[in-house]
């Protein structure tokens, strides 16, 4: 009997499929690796476009598993025989390349592999690449948790506070209720006080005759009976009720607290070549990535500077040449002032990571110290990363004098590079979750 096998699950919101999810768990480590390199090229805002990355991984163990149905039952086979091989022997590896997998050229052992284009969503591609890294401990609440709660009139509520009693709202629905109470009645009402008139006229104009007027009489009677009762329930209408009061409602609205500024800032003075902006545009990145996934909105101000600083665009902050002697302290005012100026720390959450080789003037080293601890008092983190020298790998000066700052101050942390593979693993030593 033939058994047919029918997928009745759902796919998920966004996906493709759920075999798409079961086919990126079983390659995951290769579309982890291919994900990096991607990072190593293009820019910043690139790397977290909408229409998300298309990545290249090997093909081998990329088929997926099928069902498929046996032929079943008890059947005799007659197989040709050849006269090349008996029984044991080895078949040996075609040649030219033959049996390979589909590359376009050759191998000596028969073998080849193009590889599989694959496309990641924005979410899956940051979910892969950040999926067990964090922001440290200090900074976590700010992300996960909004503490801001802001107060919205919200309409109105039966119950309440007597403090937030809306009077002209509470008129208006007595005077709703009393209308719509009373108007059936004063019809009714009207209508007998006309029928009273009517049966005054002939029980006089009757009685002007000499006719018997009893039964109009009687029913007179009957009818003022009937106004008295409706006056009665007409005056009985309370003024106000408690069904009439209203109250204002208000609720609670969470302020837009999820997100975020970074600041890179970035010594460009003559000591810091190519290889120095190479590396320190690569952690940048990695950061930004880091920030775009846990923020819904999320700034980035880059700042150069020589003795001068200055705020400039991504393009010019990676590929100017402007370049001079180095003074450290005039990128930290900069920075300050800006965020006195736009980014008040009431709505932002504040990053900062400035990459340098750790040469400043000698006497400007004070007023970086000041200037950073100002900042670490408004920076959610403030991450300084030094470039080193594969020829000078001895602390710098600024590194000397930035010690008792790290020591002083969780939000603040300090790294070095000296060549691309570091970037990554220094990038984990910074934000890896905490036990």
């Amino acid at each position: 009997m033939a058994h047919v096998i029918i997928d009745r699950r759902k796919n998920a919101s966004g996906k493709s499929s759920v075999n798409r999810q079961r086919f990126v768990r079983r390659v995951k480590q290769q579309v982890k690796e291919a994900v990096k390199d991607v990072i190593r090229d293009g820019n910043i805002s690139d790397v977290t476009s909408s229409k998300g990355k298309k990545i290249n991984i090997p093909t081998k163990g990329l088929n997926q598993p099928t069902f498929h149905h046996d032929k079943g039952g008890i059947g005799d086979y007659v197989l040709p025989g050849n006269d090349r091989y008996n029984p044991g022997d080895s078949i040996p590896r075609p040649q030219d390349g033959e049996g390979g997998d589909g590359g376009r050229e050759g191998s000596p052992d028969g073998e080849g592999e193009d590889d599989f284009g694959f496309h990641l969503t924005r979410d899956e591609f940051l979910e892969i690449f950040f999926e067990d890294l964090e922001l440290p401990n200090l900074t976590k609440k700010s992300i996960t948790v909004v503490e801001e709660i802001a107060y919205k009139r919200a309409g109105f509520s039966c119950d309440g506070n007597p403090s937030r009693l809306n009077i002209v709202r509470s008129m208006k629905e007595s005077k709703g209720r009393r209308f719509a109470l009373r108007s059936p009645k004063k019809k009714a009402l009207k209508k007998l006080e006309e029928e009273l008139i009517e049966l005054n006229k002939k029980i006089k104009e009757g009685q002007s005759q000499g006719k018997d007027v009893t039964i109009e009489k009687n029913k007179r009677d009957e009818i003022k009976k009937q106004i008295e009762i409706l006056k009665r329930k007409i005056r009985a209408i309370p003024f106000i009720d408690d069904t009439d009061l209203r109250y204002n409602r208000w609720e609670q609205v969470p302020l837009p607290t999820t997100q975020a500024v970074m600041f890179c800032i970035m010594d460009v003075s003559g000591s810091m070549g190519e290889r120095e902006k190479e590396l320190a545009k690569r952690f940048f990145m990695l950061l930004y990535l880091f920030l775009f996934r846990q923020y819904e909105r999320i700034e980035v101000v880059f700042i150069r500077h020589h003795t001068m600083a200055k705020e400039v665009d991504e393009d010019e902050f990676f590929h100017s040449r402007e370049t001079g002697g180095t003074v450290v302290s005039p990128a930290l005012e900069l920075m300050y002032s800006i965020i006195q100026e736009r980014f008040p720390t009431s709505q932002w959450n504040i990053f900062g990571c400035q990459a340098s080789d750790g040469d400043n003037w000698p006497t400007d080293t004070p007023n970086v110290q000041r200037e950073l601890n100002k900042l670490l008092k408004l920076c959610q983190y403030y991450a300084y990363v030094e470039i080193k020298d594969t020829n000078h790998q001895r602390d710098s000066d600024l590194w000397s004098h930035l010690i008792d700052i790290r020591d002083a101050n969780s939000n603040f942390d300090m790294t070095t590079i000296n060549e691309v593979n570091e970037i990554y693993p220094v990038f984990r030593k910074l934000f890896d979750k905490r036990t």
